[in-house]
């Protein structure tokens, strides 16, 4: 524990009950958790294999593990689980999968197939907002830990009572396939763990000691998780932070911070306010502004580092003049300071924002990464090719089926479908082992029959050829055999776009060719498996490039300058936030861009903007009135500073231009 401070000693040596750790941001929490789980085994409390580490991400629990192999040598951490809820989630239902009525081989429904099955139950003519909003309705429910029936003797409007029907339909739909959504990964094994005394106590021999990392982020159904598994004795350690909790859109419940003092009156609370990555004008900037948000547990970060420079402020015409600010700046200090372009990050409220900025970037030439565009693994053809190597690699998944079936479209109609999986029920057997039997297909109309046919012989030779093939090329295969590839060039307009799309499945292949290097030539269906769990933010990092990104997908990041875009009323607070009254997550959300910044921070917004064809006129955000005077400098507010800095920029320009005439 060399170089721990004193709160995060405490926080490590509590090991004989619950434990919150209120941790701000950059105050070295990952540390604490890693010397923890250390500490536990060393000391002899809790052997390796019954300490489970929780995270949200799969990046965060990648980096966890890395952290802890380095602290822990040789076999001292075997068994160990380092994961996120979800995986621990799939992992409960694997093993108690016969207790919620599910067969061995079951299917985890992505966010597709799960939109797929509730717009076939509303009917083909459901608009997509009213889809998305049902989606919403259901998955609440769902994050509540709400079953179908509960769902419905809680709705109160006539929209919860349609939900709560369609809730209702769409469960018995996955227990006709087999399967289960990412919600249920959570709230079937709360609902086992409520319901059976015997397996929560089995479970809670299982996991002696629970760490989990952003308690602050966690569903009213995740925190319900949390309590069956540590039980009333509560040994655990919670690690959040109230004044970082920005995901309530998606079910988040901060106040579970608050509700953990009431189960657990014993609870014992750590503050760790020493912040490690900020300057002191950057924090005291933020906790000026967050101090306007109500505080349970109030905290105060501070850091031993420099002062820093002073945040500056600008105002600009409008978002082209903005982003030309900004890259201009980012060029200069780039070369002034001889900063990588890694160093820099712009973030933004919402994605749109980032066309401007990407123009501006691209006519200085600097290269830039913007994350939050469609992930590799989200993309419509790399899902197909997946769903028909988990299908050959597996045939009793239902799910991979479902969408392999209809990828590319053929004679199979949701009708079909579901008549399909009745009648494959009814025969105790999957979708795919059904369409072999002759009496399933008679049932079924002759032209869906014929194709479902033709769809089990392509599927029996790929099994064949995943006998003699490598993974990498079964997918190259497959791609030819499924008639996929043919089904793109359909699709797309020009070459130019069909080649983009072919080279998405060459890269998935070539994916495979690393993936089996590093995990000893594990076959296609277990590593599609692994990818079924995947995020975004998984695949690498972006290298030497500016960072773009949304303030939510900022969260955990550090930079050593930092721009934050767009800091007007109606945008940062959005407006939404402003006529419903929740501005406090808008301000968590400004604290967390703020304290991204290690080094130097600018906050950027507009005069005017157009909208529908029309120039409206934008406020500054009244956010701004909240940070300390003295540790801003605004636009104009010091004209001497100013001209000496816009001379100072004109020089580094022309000698840029020198530079570039002399090579």
């Amino acid at each position: 524990m060399h170089g721990l401070n004193p709160p995060q000693r405490a926080a490590v040596l509590h090991t004989d009950g619950p434990l919150l750790v209120l941790a701000g941001a950059g105050s070295g929490k990952t540390r604490v958790i890693v010397e923890k789980i250390a500490h536990l085994i060393a000391s002899g409390r809790m052997p390796a294999k019954r300490i489970a580490a929780i995270t949200f991400t799969n990046k965060s629990a990648k980096e966890m593990r890395e952290r802890v192999a380095k602290r822990i040598r040789g076999d001292a951490a075997d068994g160990l689980t380092i994961c996120t809820f979800h995986a621990l989630g799939l992992k409960f239902l694997q093993i108690e999968h016969a207790k919620l009525g599910l067969r061995r081989g079951f299917s985890i429904f992505d966010s597709d197939d799960s939109a797929a099955q509730i717009k076939d139950l509303l009917g083909t003519g459901t608009k997509p907002d009213a889809l998305d909003d049902m989606r919403n309705l259901v998955s609440r429910a769902k994050n509540a830990g709400l079953s179908p029936e509960q769902a419905m003797s809680e709705a109160r409007s006539a929209r919860e009572v349609d939900a709560a029907t369609v809730y209702a339909l769409y469960q018995a739909r996955l227990g006709t396939f087999n399967a289960v959504d990412f919600d249920d990964l959570i709230r079937l094994p709360v609902q086992l763990l409520e319901s059976d005394p015997e397996c929560a106590l089995a479970w809670r021999e299982r996991i002696g000691y629970l760490l989990v990392d952003e308690c602050q982020d966690t569903n009213d159904a995740q925190y319900r998780l949390l309590k069956a598994i540590a039980g009333p004795r509560g040994l655990f350690t919670c690690v959040g932070d109230d004044d970082q909790s920005i995901y309530a859109w998606r079910g988040a419940n901060p106040d579970n911070l608050l509700a953990l003092g009431q189960d657990y009156p014993d609870l014992k609370i750590v503050k760790l306010e020493q912040n490690y990555r900020c300057s002191n004008r950057v924090l005291r900037a933020a906790n000026a502004l967050i101090a306007n948000n109500p505080h349970e547990h109030p905290k105060t970060l501070w850091s031993d580092q420099a002062d820093g420079e002073r945040i500056r402020i600008w105002e600009c015409r409008d978002a082209a003049h903005e982003a030309e600010k900004v890259a201009a700046e980012i060029q200069y200090t780039a070369t002034a300071k001889q900063a990588p372009w890694s160093d820099f990050c712009i973030l933004f409220r919402g994605n749109h924002q980032s066309r401007a900025l990407e123009k501006a970037l691209q006519l200085l030439r600097i290269p830039y990464h913007l994350t939050g565009g469609t992930a590799f693994l989200e993309r419509g053809e790399v899902k197909d090719a997946l769903s028909w190597l988990r299908l050959v690699a597996n045939p009793d998944d239902d799910a991979a089926f479902l969408r392999a079936v209809t990828s590319p479209k053929r004679e199979v109609g949701a009708t079909t479908l579901a008549r399909l999986a009745e009648l494959a029920q009814h025969a105790h057997m999957p979708m795919s082992r059904a369409i072999e039997s002759v009496g399933a297909l008679k049932q079924l109309p002759p032209r869906a029959a014929n194709a479902l046919d033709g769809f089990a012989t392509i599927i029996r030779g790929l099994r064949e050829d995943a006998r003699r093939l490598a993974p990498a090329e079964l997918v190259r295969e497959l791609a030819q055999r499924s008639g996929l590839l043919q089904s793109i060039r359909a699709q797309c307009k020009d070459e130019a776009g069909y080649q983009r799309r072919k080279q998405n499945l060459e890269e998935l292949a070539d994916w495979f060719d690393g993936a089996s290097d590093r995990r000893g030539g594990a076959g296609p269906g277990e590593l599609a498996a692994q990818l079924a769990l995947l995020s975004h933010a998984d695949k690498g990092d972006a290298g030497n490039q500016v960072r773009l990104m949304s303030l939510h997908g900022a969260k955990g990041l550090e930079f050593r300058y930092v721009f934050i875009v767009g800091v007007d009323d109606g945008n940062l607070p959005h407006e939404a936030s402003i006529e419903e009254g929740r501005i406090d997550e808008e301000r968590r959300l400004l604290y967390v861009g703020i304290t991204r910044a290690k080094e130097q921070l600018w906050l950027s917004y507009s005069r005017q903007a157009q909208k529908w064809g029309d120039l409206l006129r934008l406020k500054p955000s009244r956010f701004f009135d909240e940070l300390p005077a003295d540790e801003v400098q605004r636009d104009g507010a010091d004209p001497v500073a100013d001209a000496a800095r816009k001379q100072e920029r004109a020089k580094a320009g022309f000698d840029a231009i020198r530079a570039l005439l002399d090579s």
